[in-house]
């Protein structure tokens, strides 16, 4: 049986154009469309829906007001937000995420886009993306609690984690956080950032599958929401302990030592690896020429496999501990997974124990 789709945008040809996408596919069916958020919600609570493909600006009530609606009444959807790339429209969006929209697709320009391949592509592949996990474990309000013990040990089992432990790293030694995630990204790191000790011992560096005008609206809402200072990376400037800095969308983040004795961002236009710029890869192999004395990995929720490759050469030459989000609490258990079946997690662990964890490793000044 194919999975029902809502379409909810205010112009009758985008919706005729997603709706097209979607009907010509295999696995998917737009059932219902709306013109507003009014009319979305009046659908939301009559009938249940595998995923609603929500536009922002809209009459009424738009998609921004709907979520925190539904996320008051505690009613459950898969949302995934189509918006534009304009500078409010990015703020905008990381809001949504943070009242339950699971994911974001970057809205065509003109009619013309929507038709074509790359944004049908685009579509079908963030439904693949988000839609193949247990039901539970994709509806943006309390999905982590219900997760069964076994599923945890699962996620947790031996064959997971390294069979020998690190050797331990003096705590007067130089270290840095690496952090990586895709889909389900923006709204898991609001439950590790924030969290984070405001004299944390280290920098951290963080890649977040995004494109360009949106990594820069994340990093400013996570700096509001932080004791650390969060900001988007720029080029050149020197990492700092107790600051997080965020891989801009559409460069990647590599991590460089200088003569001094400092390390410097560098930002790179070299194309895309595998569809991705930033890519996490880049940035985990890039610490390999790092003088750390130990680099805490930590890979979050996501699709695919970006980061187990970087992780795996950067372990040949430095000191890493490696944690992983684990399953029942990942929006998609992909990135992580790719870590903990390689056997290059040292723990696989609850999304809301990341930050302790996370000082644990690399302490406080």
């Amino acid at each position: 049986m194919k999975k029902n789709i809502l379409v909810v945008d205010d112009s009758a040809l985008m919706r005729r154009a997603i709706c097209d996408i979607i009907n010509t596919s295999n696995e998917y069916e737009a059932t219902d469309t709306c013109r507003d958020g009014l009319e979305a919600y009046e659908k939301i609570k009559s009938r249940s829906y595998d995923a609603v493909l929500l536009d922002i600006n809209m009459p009424k009530m738009n998609g921004l007001e709907l979520l925190k609606k539904l996320q008051k009444e505690n009613i459950r959807a898969t949302v995934v937000i189509v918006s534009s790339l304009a500078k409010d429209d990015a703020a905008i969006t990381i809001q949504a995420m943070e009242h339950g929209a699971i994911d974001f697709l970057t809205k065509p320009e003109n009619i013309i886009e929507a038709k074509g391949v790359q944004f049908r592509n685009n579509l079908i592949s963030l439904l693949n993306s988000v839609l193949p996990q247990p039901r539970a474990r994709l509806t943006p309000f309390g999905t982590s609690g219900t997760a069964s013990m076994a599923a945890k040990a699962a996620s947790a089992s031996v064959s997971s984690i390294r069979s020998l432990p690190h050797k331990q790293v003096p705590s007067s030694s130089s270290k840095l956080v690496a952090l990586a995630c895709s889909t389900g990204g923006p709204k898991a790191l609001q439950s590790v950032v924030p969290f984070l000790d405001k004299n944390m011992d280290a920098p951290m560096v963080l890649v977040q599958h995004m494109p360009t005008g949106f990594t820069r609206s994340m990093a400013e809402r996570l700096n509001e929401l932080s004791k650390v200072q969060v900001k988007e990376a720029v080029d050149n400037e020197i990492l700092k302990k107790g600051c997080v800095y965020v891989a801009p969308g559409g460069y990647h983040l590599e991590i460089v030592p200088d003569k001094s004795g400092n390390h410097k961002v560098h930002l790179s236009d070299a194309p895309a690896i595998g569809g991705l710029r930033p890519c996490a890869n880049v940035m985990y192999k890039s610490l390999k020429r790092s003088k750390y004395d130990q680099i805490v990995c930590v890979v979050l929720t996501g699709m695919g496999a970006d980061g187990t490759d970087g992780i795996r050469e950067l372990e040949r030459t430095k000191p890493i501990y490696v944690i992983a989000q684990d399953e029942p609490t990942c929006i998609v258990y992909g990135m992580p997974k790719a870590v903990a079946e390689a056997g290059l997690a040292d723990e696989v662990v609850s999304l809301t124990n990341i930050p302790k964890r996370i000082i644990n490793q690399v302490g406080v000044k």
